[in-house]
């Protein structure tokens, strides 16, 4: 089934090009658009039942690692996967919706499913990418993608946002490029399987110079605290789908890319103390300034940063139990935030604004919508028995499992954050729904109904949480095997260069004939890769790690 592995990528570009050249005709554009996200969700789907048994690698290309770059998918792939392809088809419908109930120049613009596509595929690449370069590239294509989206309309108030949106987007880039750049030269190769070899090699500033490195490009693109202040200026202007499938996904990508690097390259747990800090840091600087906003899109934008800071402090545990917990709660907070996001979506399109000191008696209007945020900001709370609970509980075991100062200050500041962010949805639902505004007058003069695909997308993805919080033991079990698996690191480089004459830097489909093995692979491996620069002095070391030698 390794067949299915570049269908989540390619789908959606095809689709995006073809897409393209339709852009008169916009029922066709959102059926194309459908197709190849429901295809590739389907794909997804279908690799979640091999990848439970063992990682699926494809050599694309047909040359295996680490010259030819592979797409690997293992559990961790496939459930953040899946989630985020639930997810785009979700905010799809959400956003076609006024093509769909109302005139044909209500439509989204003509560029935005092709955007919105590629965005996708980008978001599919940095999941799949089994070298960091790879990595690097499916982090650009979702950025190029995300630069169009963030901008539609071109307000000004969009574009100002755009503008830092892009400044911090490059930058994050510029520092991962650096850290790509720095590791081939000190080990001279990407490929992250060769690289969990190799690192282990150098002396350990070197290493921990790399880790810090990569945790600072990809803390950026999490939104961890302090490298967040970007996210809550710049999502909330952004179309109400946009900056839906922004918190959703963007900052998750981070939050994979951080557990990936941490987990398989970096294994020692040197920098867990700085993450368990950050981590802490996040929760509570985000939800405090969640509590000091008016507008309901900038305080569940704060609400975004505070809760990545519950996957950090799974991540910073190092444990198996805090990995799977923090694999569940990432999985659930990519539901929950992107529907958060819809929610207020309506709410602005119902009262006429994001104040909530003008978004009075929203309940007398939409008693659907007011008992649909209550749910989803419940399950943001973690109230039992949702998945918010569930996650947060599995956290907590975690923490107290491992009996350190950490984990127990981890889990004080779970707590505290927990209890901050129901004060906030309370106050939110309470000014939104429950208070009779203070123009309400005003808002009287325009009564609007709600358009149906934008309430059945919501709804559909509200369900989605009711069936994951009711099947939350297989999502739990799938995610502890990943996070077991993750710490043993041996699945993942057994897939990647220990069968079919993979790491051999030869075609595959060369090494797989013996009628056609005129090439020794040991005799080729010097040639293919050259002889690396140097970080460090260490001849001793040099020596160890020589790209020639055999691991």
């Amino acid at each position: 089934m390794t067949w299915l592995l570049p269908i989540p990528v390619i789908a959606p570009l095809l689709a995006a090009g073809l897409s393209l050249v339709l852009g008169r005709f916009r029922r066709t554009q959102l059926s194309v658009t459908v197709i190849a996200l429901a295809g590739s969700l389907a794909a997804a789907i279908a690799m979640a039942f091999e990848a439970d048994t063992a990682p699926m690698v494809l050599d694309v290309g047909s040359w295996a690692a680490p010259v030819g770059v592979s797409l690997v998918a293992d559990r961790l792939t496939l459930m953040m996967l899946i989630v985020s392809l639930i997810v785009t088809v979700g905010v799809l419908i959400y956003s076609s919706s006024q093509s769909v109930s109302r005139d044909e120049s209500a439509s989204p613009m003509p560029v935005y499913y092709p955007s919105y596509l590629v965005l996708s595929a980008g978001v599919s690449d940095a999941f799949l990418a089994g070298d960091l370069f790879n990595l690097y590239i499916g982090f650009e294509i979702l950025l190029a993608a995300s630069f169009v989206l963030i901008t539609l309309g071109g307000t000004r108030s969009r574009v100002r946002s755009g503008t830092v949106y892009v400044v911090v987007s490059l930058f994050s880039s510029a520092v991962f490029l650096i850290g790509i750049a720095f590791t081939y030269a000190a080990v001279g190769t990407v490929n992250m399987a060769q690289l969990a070899i190799r690192l282990s090699e150098l002396p350990e500033p070197t290493r921990i110079l790399l880790q810090a490195t990569f945790l600072v490009a990809f803390g950026i693109k999490a939104a961890i605290f302090p490298l967040s202040a970007w996210l809550p200026d710049s999502y909330p202007t952004a179309p109400a789908p946009v900056t839906a499938v922004f918190a959703g996904l963007l900052t998750k990508v981070g939050v994979y890319a951080i557990i990936r690097t941490q987990f398989l390259l970096f294994p020692g747990g040197a920098l867990d103390t700085i993450l368990a800090v950050l981590g802490m840091f996040t929760m509570i600087v985000g939800i405090l300034g969640a509590i000091a906003q008016d507008d309901i899109k900038r305080m569940v934008s704060f609400t975004l940063v505070s809760h990545i800071g519950f996957m950090i402090w799974g991540i910073s545990l190092s444990s198996e139990a805090g990995l799977g917990a923090a694999i569940v709660y990432a999985a659930h907070h990519i539901l929950v935030q992107t529907t958060l996001f819809l929610i207020v979506g309506l709410m602005q399109y119902l009262g006429g604004t994001t104040s909530l000191a003008k978004l009075g008696g929203l309940a007398g209007k939409s008693p659907f919508l007011a008992g649909m945020f209550l749910i989803v900001a419940f399950n943001l709370v973690g109230i039992p028995p949702l998945t918010g609970f569930l996650g947060k509980v599995g956290l907590a075991r975690a923490s107290v499992l491992a009996g350190t100062g950490r984990g127990w200050a981890l889990l004080a500041a779970g707590l505290v954050a927990s209890m901050l962010t129901l004060y906030v949805v309370v106050k939110a639902w309470s000014m939104a729904f429950w208070q009779p505004s203070e123009g309400e007058k005003q808002l009287k003069a325009e009564k609007r109904s709600l358009p149906k695909a934008m309430v059945v997308a919501t709804a559909g993805l509200l369900l989605v949480q009711v069936a994951m919080a009711g099947g939350m033991n297989i999502i739990y079990g799938y995610a502890e095997r990943a996070a077991v698996d993750l710490k043993a690191r041996t699945p993942y480089l057994n897939a990647v260069l220990g069968q079919d004459g993979r790491g051999s830097g030869h075609s595959s489909d060369v090494v797989r004939r013996s009628d056609f093995d005129v090439l020794p692979p040991h005799t080729q491996r010097p040639q293919v890769l050259p002889a690396p620069l140097r970080l460090d002095f260490d001849t001793d070391t040099r020596e160890r790690v020589r790209v020639g030698e055999d691991q």
